[in-house]
């Protein structure tokens, strides 16, 4: 991201309106949230999640114990029971 002067983009009144709360600070101006993808999408890891996370359930329904999961993953016993009892 980078950065743009106020003054090359914002009318006067509103620079000025922008000012009464901000003066000489920096402000961040998220995107729509219609143009925002969620978490992981971008990247591909969101999907890579729910892969690993669907191994991780079908190993267990295989007979897979918790804690032979959650060394395989390096993940804990705790977010192994959260993957395997989700709804």
């Amino acid at each position: 991201m980078k950065y743009v002067n106020a003054n090359s983009i914002f009318p006067d009144r509103l620079l000025a309106e922008l000012q009464k709360y901000m003066p000489g600070g920096y402000v961040y101006i998220p995107a729509p949230k219609t143009q925002r993808k969620p978490w992981g999408e971008l990247s591909g890891y969101r999907r890579e999640l729910e892969l690993r996370n669907a191994g991780i359930c079908e190993e267990y329904r295989e007979g897979a114990s918790i804690e032979g999961l959650a060394d395989r993953y390096c993940l804990s016993v705790y977010a192994i029971r959260k993957i395997i009892y989700q709804k």
